[in-house]
Formats: structure tokens, sequence, C-alpha cells
């Protein structure tokens, strides 16, 4: 069995979110190159924290452990994203009431993070804030291969390189990608992690127009290939 947390883009296709069992999706594909089935956990806009915090607190996690034989950390990528409002604000708007004040607070949110993402990373030194720095990032990554790996020591372990966007909620701009590379880069070589190079895989494919309109999540072609070459890292 194949453990995947992540983000969205593991169960977003290229009109709406799919049910984890869908065979196209790619932590999908990459299981079935290896005559295995994968557990997806992951959420939207999931980060590195996101990640750990299901890791202890899922007990759907916990039933799968004795079964995992690889864990796959396909978050990472929704850290780099620009943040020019504080993660916590939007995070909280779902949980604001009455109903009104909830929608006026979502829809002033929406217009102000393109516009303001657009200004940080023209004035700013980095670009500006992201979701989650890149030292959190692999802290949390971190965390994630280590507790796993105390459960369950010797299980290959794969994590993935922040990919590209052209999402125009974000204005198309993403300072912190390769700031968040890098560190991933270095925290990999570190632990002894493979990197699945999701930028080699799906740039052309995401930046060309070929995936979802949001302009952030994949098409089937691309969830093709990041399964199959998730499978290859791991030794199908």
């Amino acid at each position: 069995m194949l453990l995947v947390l992540g983000d969205s883009l593991a169960f977003h296709g290229p009109e709406r979110p799919e049910p984890a069992d869908d065979p196209r999706l790619w932590p999908n594909v990459a299981a079935a190159a290896r005559g295995a089935r994968a557990e997806i956990v992951a959420g939207t806009g999931w980060t590195a924290r996101h990640a750990w915090h299901a890791l202890i607190s899922d007990p759907r996690v916990w039933a799968v452990l004795p079964a995992v034989d690889a864990l796959v950390l396909g978050v990472g990528g929704m850290d780099t994203l620009p943040s020019p409002l504080p993660t916590a604000l939007r995070e909280l708007i779902p949980v604001l009431r009455p109903d009104g004040l909830r929608r006026r607070a979502r829809s002033a949110y929406l217009r102000a993070q393109p516009v303001l993402a657009r200004a940080f990373a023209q004035v700013l030194p980095g670009g500006g804030p992201v979701a989650l720095p890149p030292r959190l990032t692999v802290q949390y990554l971190e965390r994630c291969r280590s507790a796993v790996l105390a459960v369950r020591p010797g299980l290959p372990v794969v994590a993935a390189l922040p990919p590209p966007h052209r999402a125009e909620c974000y204005a198309s701009v993403h300072p912190g990608r390769l700031r968040g590379e890098r560190a991933t880069r270095e925290w990999a070589r570190a632990s002894g992690v493979a990197l699945l190079d999701l930028p080699a895989l799906v740039t052309d494919h995401v930046l060309g127009g070929h995936g979802n309109p949001d302009g952030m999540h994949w098409g089937w072609e691309a969830h093709a290939a990041v399964g199959e070459a998730c499978a290859r890292l791991l030794g199908r």
C-alpha cells in the first residue's frame, strides 16, 4: 500500500475534485504500477503542516500504517504560493458568523489576494510572504518522515518538488517556488529521500494551458506522467 499525504493535486482533475479511488489520479496510477493501492490523505490547500497534523490526528492513517510499504509526501507546493494576507485569516473565514459576514469576508479576500500578490512580488524582498516559509516546510516534512519510519523502519520515502502554476487567483506570480525547491532539495539530500521532480513533469502542461482552467490543477496526461514517475522512484 502507498500512503500519500497530499494536497488537492492528489485528487483534483481537469474539471473538478474526484473521488479518492479514481484510477486516473496520480497516486492511484503510481500504486497500480506497483500492483498495489493508494491510501490518499489530502485536502484542499494543504501545506506540509496540514500533512503533519493529519498524520498525528487522523485514525485512518494509524489504521493503514501496518500495511504501508511506501510513503509519499505529496505536499509542499501550496506552501510556496503567495500569501499576502495571513494564512490564518483565510482558514478562519469558513467559521465566521453570520453567513452574510462570511460571504463578504470571502469575497473581499478573493478580490484582494491577486492584487496584493502581484504588488508584493514586485516590491518586497523575495516576493513577499508565502503560505508556509521553506524552513517550516522542511521541518514538517522531516517530522512526517521520521514519525512514519519510527513505526515502520526502512520504508522508502518520496517527496515532491513544488510545481508551477498560472492561477489567476494568485495573479500568476510564484516568487516563492524556487526558494521552496532549494530547501526541499537540501532536506531530501540530507535525509535520503527520493524526489519527484514535478516542475520537470508538469511545467509545459500547466503553463501551456493543458490542465484545469484554474491554472493550478492538472489534466489526466499530467496525472499519468506524475504517477508513472513516482512508481519508477519507488522501484515498481
